[in-house]
């Protein structure tokens, strides 16, 4: 199950620009000129395409193969509408394109056409994580001519051996669509089951025997807006479970049955080899507590096994088992999740699987059962009297006592820890008697963020000099860790502080730099570094005017839009950061004003500043804490008001006056 490309009946990769041979002028299809030929309402300055029409026809036959065709027709409207031109399919040993054109229809001159011998068929771009061996494979062809006023259309016909009866029908995108149309034939004695995503249920009209077809009309576009939620789980669509008399497709009823699915799957992959028991009891000798075995189990496998992707045929749903994976030391996701499992049963710790999507909101509680996953990770079931603050990630389930959510495949996260994505996201446990869709935890504000602070010196030109100490956790150390994976030069080690120091100074100097627990996930990383700033303080005359606020910027543009907030707000994960800046005077100076504080807590974040006069310090210390991270479209100008807060927190200026002589 690799991470970034199986996602079954949810997204199409986006294909790069790939430069085929050039188009033969010829003639497009009649129902493609039928389009080119409507004309259209007035569209918005920011809508660059119109998807004209948006067809699938799917045909089962009984032996349970799908042919499927698929049209498509825009019309473009502006310059950046040509990336519609950019075709690209996901095709896998269960997948044959059968075959394949496309067409441009100019607004003036001959036609253009392609088909499958234009196309380029290889491998995914897209794959993160090192190297990939999969029948997974990406076919690509570019619409030549894509340009404003001309109408540009594809058909492509495939026949499919799918490992579930099931297909989704996305109708909505990002651009208007005019008209979308999805048919369903259907052998005699089949039957289906239909459930609509965020749109009415609309009836089907029975087009024929066993044929059955859904028009819409004019279905407006999604709106894009920054860090809203996954926009997979926002688009229109409607998923069809196709059922056969007696046959597998009626298994799959229920999310439960998806968990005896996979049960099936990875059973006997999680055996233990004589070799492998003997290396998690060799790993586990000398660990003082049940804990600490754990811990050097989970870094074994976080660190020792590296991330590869087999995924031919079942492979990219069934792991590998686990005495394969600890002899070749390579794995994917749900592979590292299978040595890890069997390993924490070798010291008699019980652990269950937990597919989940790594975009929230993909899978939701109203989601249909199927294996809408692309990660695996585990559950694990924690001794009654294991009561440790490291291990966070963790929930009471009714039957199977304290369960410890981890990810094998983040080396960057420690054991009891769980990355942001995964933070209060639907999973599958894979329990027993079943499958059973649950939410994961959130982890409180304090277990990410940064805890800066700062002794600085201002002389009387305005110049800063001093030294800085910040200590991340969580998230914040684990993308500072992920910055330097590669660093090796020491120019390249400081980049990440020359980033953040660019944003408050400008201009600066670091004369000392030093990081501490880089390759050491399980404790807080650490930077410290010398500054100088000339000309930070501004004069005039007998003024000086200092900013407070040294480094960091907590105050976000995104919501200052004309428009309405229409999506909810979406963070990574909960966060809690601090500063402490103390900057000594020069000599001659007093501090006449200083900033008002600020305190806003308005239930979902808070941000709480303070300037004061502390002696011949000048002394500024704040607070801001994210503490849920789904924010409602109504509460938006609440969020905006905020960050206005904070950002003329951060720009306001301190008054220091030169004293009498």
């Amino acid at each position: 199950m690799n991470s970034s490309v199986r996602i079954l009946l949810l997204s199409l990769s986006v294909a790069p620009l790939v430069a085929g041979p050039p188009a033969l002028a010829a003639g497009a299809p009649a129902w493609l000129h039928a389009l080119a030929g409507t004309s259209l309402p007035a569209y918005g300055e920011k809508t660059n395409a119109v998807l004209l029409y948006s067809g699938t026809a799917i045909e089962v036959e009984a032996n349970g193969k799908l042919k499927r065709l698929e049209r498509r027709a825009y019309r473009i409207l502006r310059p950046d509408g040509a990336a519609r031109g950019r075709l690209g399919f996901v095709i896998d040993g269960k997948t044959r394109v059968v075959d394949l054109h496309a067409w441009c229809i100019p607004a003036a001159g001959k036609d253009y056409e392609l088909s499958r011998r234009d196309a380029v068929e290889a491998g995914l771009s897209d794959v993160e994580n090192g190297m990939l061996a999969t029948d997974i494979r990406g076919l690509y062809l570019r619409i030549p001519a894509a340009a404003p006023g001309n109408t540009i259309g594809y058909e492509i016909t495939e026949e499919q051996t799918p490992y579930f009866m099931a297909d989704a029908w996305r109708f909505q995108d990002v651009i208007p669509v005019r008209e979308a149309q999805y048919s369903l034939q259907l052998p005699v004695g089949w039957t289906f089951r239909s459930v609509w995503r965020n749109h009415p249920e609309t009836a089907a009209t029975q087009a024929g025997p066993n044929q059955w077809q859904w028009t819409l009309n004019d279905v407006d576009p999604l709106l894009v807006e920054p860090r809203m939620p996954f926009a997979g789980g926002l688009a229109g669509g409607m998923i069809v479970t196709l059922m056969q008399p007696g046959g597998p497709g009626q298994g799959i009823k229920s999310w439960s049955d998806v968990g005896v699915w996979y049960a099936g799957l990875a059973r006997g992959r999680r055996d233990l080899s004589p070799e492998l028991r003997q290396k998690a009891l060799e790993l586990t000798a000398a660990a003082p507590s049940p804990l600490a075995k754990m811990q050097a189990l989970a870094i074994f496998v976080q660190n020792e096994v590296r991330y590869v992707a087999i995924e031919l045929g079942i492979g990219g749903y069934q792991p590998h088992s686990a005495s394969e994976v600890f002899a070749h030391r390579f794995g994917d996701c749900k592979d590292k999740a299978t040595l890890l499992s069997a390993m924490l049963e070798a010291i008699g710790v019980k652990s269950y699987y937990v597919l989940i999507n790594t975009a929230r909101g993909a899978v939701t509680a109203e989601s249909p059962p199927a294996p809408y996953f692309n990660h695996a990770i585990l559950a694990v079931a924690l001794p009654a009297d294991m009561d440790d603050p490291s291990l966070e990630a963790t929930i009471q389930h009714a039957t199977l006592g304290n369960l410890l959510f981890f990810d094998p495949t983040d080396p960057l996260t420690p054991f009891g820890s769980l990355s942001g994505a995964l933070q209060r996201n639907d999973g599958l446990l894979v329990a027993p008697d079943g499958g059973e869709l649950m939410e994961l935890p959130q982890l409180p504000a304090n277990s990410n963020g940064i805890a800066r602070t700062a002794k600085l010196t201002l002389d009387e030109q305005g110049s800063l000099r001093g030294e800085v100490r910040e200590v991340r956790v969580g998230r914040r150390a684990a993308e500072q860790r992920w910055a330097l994976r590669t660093a090796k030069a020491d120019t390249d080690q400081i980049r990440p502080v020359e980033r953040l120091l660019a944003a408050s100074f400008p201009a600066f100097q670091i004369t000392e730099a030093a990081v501490s627990n880089l390759r050491a996930p399980e404790r807080p990383f650490e930077w410290r570094y010398s500054i100088e700033a000339d000309h930070y303080a501004k004069g005039a005359g007998d003024l000086l005017l200092v900013r407070p606020r040294v480094i960091g910027v907590k105050a976000l543009g995104f919501l200052e839009t004309k428009e309405p907030r229409t999506h909810a707000i979406e963070f990574d994960a909960a966060e809690h950061d601090t500063d402490v800046f103390e900057i000594a005077l020069p000599a001659g100076y007093k501090v006449d004003e200083i900033p008002a504080p600020v305190d806003i807590d308005d239930g979902f974040a808070s941000y709480h500043s303070k300037t004061e006069a502390v002696g011949r310090t000048l002394r500024y210390t704040r607070t801001y804490e994210i503490s849920t991270l789904t924010v409602p479209a109504d509460k938006a100008d609440v969020l905006k008001t905020l960050y206005r807060a904070i950002e003329a927190d951060e720009r306001s200026a301190a008054v220091l006056t030169r004293l009498s002589r």
